[in-house]
């Protein structure tokens, strides 16, 4: 898998130029990608990025490298959604729009995006469609990975992190060549800290409660694009390629 794309105006800071890749202006995606925790969206978006070489923006990442940035380099948003997440509270709609506000710049990349973790729920989303009206843009699909709930916490319990690259493995699924080691960056494995059994259920609610409902607003503007979360990675990216160019025809065809 080729390397993946450069991020830094994503999650570093405001104001730090982005470099879209040459072959994604070709193929501009712009989608969103929508499942409960432990579906294996991550996995999703890590193959989207690499074969579409489009941008993966992912506010959990943000978060994450927030957490471990020097603290004169954190936005008051940063700063606030940190305080929030220290605390163990979910971080509110205001914060998490702030942060996704001062990286606009990164939804107009021409080299297209792919938005991991915002909107979250149907306030967002309803930031999201100014945010990109008042660019000119708008989604191509919204991907919602299915899967029933039982699947997905026993796939979280056995997931582990990267701590250097952020690499997502499963230890039965998609084992490392090496226990414990990343294939990529020869970083370590971690199990993250909301995938511990305590944390699992907390948010299964919040998804329910919060994310779901995005489902029907976005199936409602005829966006929505139900992919079964079933099988192997490559399976599950297989059905979601499918999936984008017959919409894609289908959008050409009615504009004839």
């Amino acid at each position: 898998m080729p390397e993946p794309l450069p991020r830094t105006a994503w999650l570093e800071k405001p104001g730090v130029p982005c470099e879209p890749d040459p072959a994604a202006r070709a193929r501009p995606l712009r989608v969103v990608l929508l499942g409960a925790p432990g579906v294996g969206k991550g996995t999703q978006a890590e193959l989207l990025t690499a074969r579409r070489r489009v941008c993966q923006l992912s506010t959990g990442d943000v978060f994450r490298a927030a957490k471990a940035a020097d603290p004169c380099h954190r936005s008051p948003a940063l700063e606030e959604a940190l305080g929030y997440m220290q605390r163990g509270e979910l971080v509110p709609d205001e914060t998490v729009i702030a942060i996704v506000k001062e990286r606009v710049a990164c939804l107009r990349c021409d080299g297209g995006f792919l938005l991991d973790g915002f909107p979250r729920t149907v306030a967002q989303a309803q930031v999201l469609d100014q945010l990109l009206a008042d660019e000119g843009l708008g989604l191509e699909a919204v991907l919602s990975y299915e899967l029933p709930t039982a699947r997905l916490v026993a796939r979280l319990g056995g997931r582990r992190t990267c701590s250097n690259c952020k690499s997502v493995y499963h230890v039965e699924a998609r084992p490392p060549a090496r226990d414990g080691v990343c294939d990529r960056c020869g970083g370590p494995l971690v199990l993250r800290d909301d995938d511990r059994p305590e944390a699992i259920m907390v948010r299964m609610r919040a998804y329910e409660q919060s994310t779901a409902p995005l489902a029907d607003y976005y199936a409602a503007r005829g966006l929505l694009v139900p992919i079964v979360a079933e099988g192997t990675p490559e399976e599950i990216y297989a059905r979601a390629e499918a999936a984008l160019e017959q919409r894609t025809a289908a959008v050409a065809a009615a504009q004839r």
